[in-house]
Parts: structure tokens; sequence; C-alpha cells
């Protein structure tokens, strides 16, 4: 398992509000692995989800930090969207 992956669910839980999200999304980083967020928390796995949003580790390292608006990645190419669209922007939400 990947020391990032596991630092990067560990900023996520951070970021994420007891309960505040209610579905499942899964971050597939390009070279690294996955990590999948649900209601529990974010943890490192790959386990079918609601949605899978996939970037390089630039991108999801810029996304995690705050220096690069989720929407923006994804109108950019940089960060692309496969399933429900109204859990990828209820995740965006609840991390904001």
């Amino acid at each position: 398992m990947s020391d990032t992956l596991t630092q990067a669910a560990e900023a996520l839980n951070g970021k994420l509000d007891a309960g505040e999200f209610d579905a499942s999304a899964k971050f597939e980083i390009e070279g690294l692995g996955s990590i999948v967020l649900d209601g529990s928390g974010a943890r490192v796995g790959d386990e079918d989800t609601d949605v899978t949003m996939k970037a390089d580790a630039d991108t999801f390292q810029s996304i995690l930090e705050g220096d690069l608006n989720p929407t923006a990645a994804f109108m950019s190419g940089k960060l692309t969207i496969d399933g429900d669209m109204g859990t990828a922007m209820k995740l965006a939400s609840a991390l904001s």
C-alpha cells in the first residue's frame, strides 16, 4: 500500500465532516491506486462506487490542497468523472 495514498486518505478524512457525505466515490490516481470515500470516511481501496474520478497525482494533490478547483480540473480535462455527476458535485461540496 502506498504511503502517499494513506496520507491522502487521512487528509480527506480531515476535510470531510462525519456523516456529511452519504454516497460513495472513488479517486483513481494514475500510477498510485485508489481512495474510496463514503459515509464512514476515506480509505485506500478499490471497490465499486457511485462515481469514479480519475486524475494524475499532481492534479489530485492540487485539488486536495485547495490549489485547483475540482470543477476547473474537470472542465480542463485534468479530471475525468465516470458515474453519477450529482454524487461528484455532492463530494466537491462536502470537501470545500
